[in-house]
């Protein structure tokens, strides 16, 4: 979970990983903590263990001493699927889980995240930018507009040119999906610029934005496939 400045951390497993981790956190330059996935607290955080210690346990220990947190994915930044209802581990977010202690975690949102928007902003904290964050505290960078208005299929929503079915020929000829459940209006992001791997994205590929950007996206956004 942790970045050096200069190096990247725990590419190595077991008592080397832990030994990694240990020099990583005491660099004298300090050090970057990267989280991803959500922080089970229920029961003492015993729903997740590494090397003996809960995740909970861990990153209470290691975020604070860290310049700068980065909750990785949406798991990691609101929770996700894991704090979908009922949500018996008690997963949280960083900043819901440890907001109490100060810490402030940039949110790079995404089920999943766009590597580029985390490389983005490391470089941005590295070069000392100053990273202007949403009210979920998301680089406006990278979540400063909405899927639905950067959309290449934007027109036919303006012109009310609707897929009425995924097999249609309408949607093959790239009509509007929000009648088949898109949620791109709702969801801040910019897939439909940077896509995954620089090849494509959901709305691309034929199937509807599911919101996974947005807190809280399994409970709130869902049934995925009705508007």
């Amino acid at each position: 979970i942790s970045l050096d400045y200069h190096e990247t951390i725990m590419a190595a497993a077991g008592e080397a990983a832990e030994a990694a981790l240990e020099q990583a956190i005491s660099a004298p330059g300090g050090f970057i903590c990267v989280v991803e996935g959500a922080i089970p607290t229920a029961n003492e955080g015993k729903y997740g263990y590494i090397a003996g210690h809960t995740m909970l346990d861990i990153c209470g220990r290691i975020l604070p001493k860290a310049k700068a947190v980065v909750a990785y994915g949406t798991c990691a930044a609101f929770g996700g699927v894991q704090a979908a209802k009922p949500n018996p581990t008690g997963a949280m977010g960083v900043n819901e889980c440890f907001g109490a202690k100060g810490i402030k975690a940039i949110n790079i949102g995404g089920c999943p995240p766009n590597p580029l928007n985390l490389v983005g902003t490391l470089v941005a904290f590295l070069r000392g930018d100053n990273i202007e964050l949403d009210a979920n505290n998301r680089p406006m960078m990278f979540y400063g507009s909405s899927v639905h208005d950067q959309c290449e299929r934007r027109e036919h929503f303006d012109n009310g040119e609707f897929a009425p079915s995924f097999d249609s020929e309408e949607a093959r000829n790239g009509w509007c999906l929000y009648e088949l459940g898109c949620k791109g209006p709702d969801t801040m992001n910019n897939c439909p610029k940077v896509k995954f791997n620089g090849t494509n994205w959901p709305v691309g590929a034929g199937h509807p934005c599911i919101g996974c950007s947005e807190p809280g996206f399994w409970d709130k956004l869902s049934p995925f496939y009705e508007n």
